[in-house]
């Protein structure tokens, strides 16, 4: 399903539905904002964590962002479905955003399918992490995910001139136009180095 009119794909016939595709980059920003302060507000106030948890766990937070993100956009979003209804859900998650990479309302994740994530990873997080530190874990793992999404958002819609902007947007616009199984961090390249996804297979379509 490609698109060849200039306009956004459309993926429902109901008006409503597709709405829902469409996100201006502000919303996160309005969603997940105030759930980054009252978490931390929780850790502080409530679970009484000094400077150094914070800090410690601001760094837990992120690196665990990064291999979420990592591990999300390999085996997710990037699934080998079989089956008519698992190549609709890759379709809808991302293969939507590889048809038409620079649609500009289509490069930050949607509100529901954001909000199910991240319910399901706190779910499994809290089964893992201490009690005490869940609250600023996903405090700092959400500013992870922010800075993803607008990182995304910038790799397409600007020309990012900084030594690092340039980097990150060279490294994922090749993401999209190697070819190849490859190059799955967005915020940042780490996990590929470690798993060795820097450069890889041609595609199969």
């Amino acid at each position: 399903m490609k698109k060849n009119n200039g306009k956004s794909i459309r993926i429902f016939k109901n008006s409503i539905l597709e709405s829902f595709t469409h996100v201006h980059p502000i919303v996160p920003l309005i969603l997940w904002v105030p759930v980054i302060c009252f978490l931390f507000y929780r850790g502080y106030a409530i679970k009484n964590l000094g400077a150094k948890e914070f800090a410690v766990l601001f760094v837990f937070g992120i690196l665990l962002w990064t291999i979420t993100e990592y591990l999300l956009h390999r085996y997710v979003f990037h699934w080998n479905a079989k089956s008519r209804a698992g190549k609709y859900f890759v379709f809808l998650f991302h293969g939507l955003h590889h048809d038409d990479p620079q649609d500009p309302t289509r490069l930050v994740m949607p509100p529901v399918p954001a909000i199910l994530i991240v319910s399901i990873l706190w779910g499994i997080f809290e089964a893992i992490f201490p009690a005490a530190y869940i609250e600023v874990i996903m405090a700092n793992f959400l500013i992870g995910y922010l800075c993803y999404d607008y990182i995304h958002y910038a790799t397409h819609h600007f020309a990012m001139t900084s030594r690092l902007g340039k980097y990150l947007r060279k490294y994922h616009l090749q993401h999209h136009y190697s070819g190849e199984q490859s190059k799955y961090g967005v915020s940042s390249p780490l996990w590929d180095y470690v798993f060795k996804t820097v450069s890889g297979p041609k595609e199969i379509h």
